[in-house]
């Protein structure tokens, strides 16, 4: 089976912009002086290194090389792969036939604090494995959220035990045979 990627979206994820005040842990960063400022955690660079590990690391956002220009050196990341979306300002459905297509052929993991009803609806049709994890944008990436990635990768590659597929002909045949 192939690597699995993990494609994340910065605002909403690794930015918790909709968080009343900075979240403790994050600090406040002007990369755009004239808009809000980023609200970024260090502990997240860690984290997104424990997953790098187990999937290829994909930027799934609206910051398209920015994210490499700006937030990979800030998380100690290497520059990531990037899905190239519609021009900016666009609808959070308009990033599901870009994923599809940067998704084609692989276990996907989706990250992402507005996954739309299209997106459910590409999943579901999936034959990949995929998995959509939605975050809270006032809170932004977890550790269990990290944790609950990591889970279902390790289950991708989990082998199949001949001997239970072996006891379970050995009934049909005892059934069978009554």
């Amino acid at each position: 089976m192939p690597r699995p990627m993990l494609l994340l979206d910065v605002d909403g994820v690794l930015n918790p912009y909709a968080a009343v005040s900075c979240p403790a842990g994050f600090g406040e960063y002007a990369f755009f002086p004239a808009e809000e400022p980023v609200r970024l955690c260090e502990d997240h660079g860690s984290w997104l290194a424990d997953l790098g590990g187990m999937f290829e690391l994909i930027w799934a956002t609206g910051w398209g090389v920015n994210a490499n220009r700006l937030l990979a050196p800030f998380l100690g990341l290497a520059q990531l792969p990037v899905v190239q979306f519609p021009p900016a300002p666009f609808r959070p459905e308009d990033k599901v036939p870009a994923i599809a297509e940067f998704a084609a052929g692989r276990p996907a993991v989706w990250i992402d604090d507005m996954l739309t009803p299209q997106a459910y609806a590409w999943a579901d049709r999936r034959a990949e494995p995929t998995l959509l994890i939605a975050a809270d944008p006032a809170e932004g990436l977890t550790r269990s959220m990290v944790d609950e990635a990591l889970s279902w990768a390790a289950t991708l590659d989990a082998p199949v035990r001949p001997r239970r597929r072996l006891t379970i002909h050995r009934r049909l045949r005892r059934l069978r045979a009554r």
